[in-house]
C-alpha cells in the first residue's frame, strides 16, 4: 500500500478533531497537543480501518513520526 501524507491528513484530523491540522512526514506527538497516548490508538485504529491494514505491536512502538507510519503502511 503506498499511502502519502495527503491520505493521511484528513485520518489524523477526524480523530484529533482538528480541521485546520497539517502533518508533515516529520510530524511527532510532541507537536500536536491533541495526539496523547490515548489518541494515538484512535489514529492506529483508524488508519488499520480506513487502509484494510494490521500493524504489529513492534511497528506501532517504533512510530517516531508520521513518516515512520507512511514506511510501514508501504510494506503491507
Amino acid at each position: 500500500m503506498q499511502a502519502t501524507i495527503d491520505d493521511l491528513i484528513p485520518v489524523f484530523r477526524d480523530v484529533l478533531e482538528n480541521d485546520k491540522l497539517v502533518i508533515l512526514e516529520a510530524t511527532t506527538a510532541d507537536d500536536i497537543e491533541e495526539w496523547d497516548s490515548l489518541n494515538h490508538i484512535y489514529l492506529v485504529v483508524a488508519i488499520e480501518k480506513k487502509f484494510g491494514v494490521k500493524f504489529t505491536t513492534q511497528e506501532i512502538q517504533g512510530w517516531k513520526c508520521v513518516g515512520d507510519i507512511l514506511i510501514d503502511m508501504s510494506k503491507k
